[in-house]
């Protein structure tokens, strides 16, 4: 294939090379240069009529400090013409898009469960954050004798006091769990006695997660756009918890260390002030109606013995999947393609699914977007710790109702055969008595949920189209996941297939093997294997 190949003197090819990965091809990354030049560089581009390199040496390198000792370095300065543009296009014409064009990988280090939740609200982001399902709570922050979980001297000794003893309990019934699991699930003989040891490991900090309250710490890595970033530093400065509003601040600041153009807006009073204002004024005014409607009474334990799921509304037939699985291949609009369908018998639809659907060799492949036409919403009460592994799901709506212990915890069966179920709902006791204390203190239910334990449930909606319950079923119902959301997925699965049948039994990769496991084996003897060849 022939394309045209720029030609650069001796001079421009110097002050290229260090800010692109090749001089003649058509397709190369920009590196070494800030953020903000580089998102400038793509917003000037749709108005540019040459090539990408010409109008960085043209418009921007003569702005740009630039060193020829050492023309990989650069000290970050965006440069006037790119912080212009951003005044200009950004900040001048609202044009919000150009926000997106560049991205920063921020880490936000000892952070509350209860606030993860909140700074992995926004959709288009990529965000990693510890799990409880791997690393041990057992033990003090190195270099001091304090567990990890949030402080705030407001909260009072009462409460540092209860999340002393919980982590103490913890820590106490982490060997003995394992311990349990050790004789319960005795390695194969030609399993690796490493991939075991671990696996063991994973099994008991399943089990025991539950007693960790809300105010754990966790870090987290967060990848996201200018724009993104934008939105949830204004979510987190107008977010009623001063951790949220702390982190908001913080994370306001490493952003304009590496791109202060696209945050530039939230420092303003008539841009940033004014969003922060209305964050506020709504939800102010959703507590009101909730409490005038007498919607925020207790609720009852409708999670008694496990997760509920109700599948309260779907929208959508086969008929319309089917006709919206084929559009990209016809050449007709809809109305002609449903009635051709019509003419077609049962058999016949049946076999056009299993076509369009196709041969899933494994999870991975999923149905064209044509299953994105059908929409289901899902009202689920489960304890938080799987609500946490649900909530991240981005391509879904997932709205929650503050953690209470109004709808009860539950105690895994395998804890009491590990003979440390009553430490477990002493815990779970001493949770409550902090919670209600701290409202008794005067603080609100957010505050007070810190010192929840994360085996007490919640009430949350997922809405979702058919495409993202196929992955997220799927994924969430694998034979290494933890119990508490296997169970929500399978019931998720059961309530699509009620209605639409043909659905579910698209999904075939669906794990129902519930037998007693070591739900960890599998991958661990897989990575051992991985670590044995190197």
């Amino acid at each position: 294939m022939e394309y045209p190949v720029e030609t650069f003197s001796a001079d421009e090819r110097a002050r290229l090379e260090p800010h692109v990965t090749n001089l003649d091809e058509p397709v190369f990354a920009l590196v070494n240069l800030p953020e903000t030049v580089k998102g400038a560089l793509f917003a000037r581009y749709s108005r540019y009529q040459g090539p990408l390199r010409r109008m960085f040496l043209d418009e921007f390198a003569p702005s740009l400090p630039f060193d020829p000792a050492r023309p990989a370095i650069y000290d970050n300065e965006e440069g006037s013409r790119a912080a212009d543009l951003y005044e200009r296009i950004f900040v001048g014409y609202g044009d919000d898009s150009v926000a997106q064009l560049g991205g920063a990988h921020i880490a936000c280090e000892w952070v509350s469960n209860v606030l993860t939740k909140v700074l992995q609200r926004p959709r288009l982001g990529a965000y990693l954050e510890q799990s409880t399902r791997y690393i041990a709570y057992d033990a003090p922050i190195e270099g001091t004798s304090q567990y990890r979980y949030y402080r705030d001297r407001e909260l009072g000794p009462g409460y540092e006091a209860a999340m002393d003893e919980i982590f103490a309990i913890y820590s106490a019934a982490l060997p003995r769990v394992q311990a349990w699991a050790a004789e319960q699930y005795p390695a194969a003989q030609d399993q690796s006695a490493k991939a075991h040891e671990r696996a063991i490991r994973a099994k008991a900090l399943d089990l025991l997660r539950g007693l960790l309250p809300a105010a754990s710490l966790s870090h987290m890595g967060i990848f996201a756009t200018g724009q993104t970033y934008e939105q949830l530093i204004l979510h987190l400065l107008a977010h009623p918890l001063p951790e949220a509003r702390h982190y908001g601040r913080l994370i306001l600041r490493a952003v304009q260390d590496v791109m202060p153009s696209f945050v530039s807006r939230v420092e303003r009073p008539d841009r940033g002030g004014e969003w922060v204002s209305y964050l506020e004024r709504r939800e102010q005014a959703a507590e009101r109606w909730a409490a005038r409607l007498g919607l925020d009474r207790a609720a009852g334990d409708d999670g008694a013995g496990g997760p509920s799921v109700r599948l309260t509304h779907h929208d959508g037939d086969e008929d319309l999947l089917l006709s919206a699985l084929l559009f990209e291949a016809a050449t007709t609009d809809e109305r002609t393609t449903r009635a051709a369908l019509a003419e077609l018998s049962d058999e016949e639809r049946g076999a056009l699914l299993g076509d369009l659907v196709g041969d899933r060799a494994n999870r991975r492949h999923r149905p064209g977007r044509g299953m994105e036409s059908l929409r289901y919403r899902f009202e689920i009460v489960s304890d938080y710790g799987a609500f946490r592994d649900l909530q991240r799901h981005r391509m879904l709506t997932c709205q929650w109702q503050t953690l209470t212990p109004d709808l009860g915890a539950g105690v895994p069966h395998e804890v009491d055969e590990a003979g440390v179920g009553d430490d477990y709902r002493r815990a779970l006791d001493t949770s409550h008595a902090s919670y209600e204390a701290l409202l008794g203190a005067g603080h609100d239910r957010r505050a007070a949920m810190y010192a929840l334990c994360l085996g007490y449930r919640l009430r949350y909606v997922l809405d979702l189209n058919a495409r993202e319950a196929m992955q997220l079923i799927e994924l969430r119902s694998g034979r290494e996941g933890h119990p508490s959301y296997r169970a929500v997925a399978h019931a998720m699965h059961e309530r699509i297939g009620a209605v639409h049948p043909a659905v579910g039994a698209a999904m075939t990769h669906l794990d129902r093997d519930t037998e007693p496991r070591l739900e960890r084996i599998v991958s661990e003897l897989r990575t051992q294997a991985k670590l044995d060849a190197r």
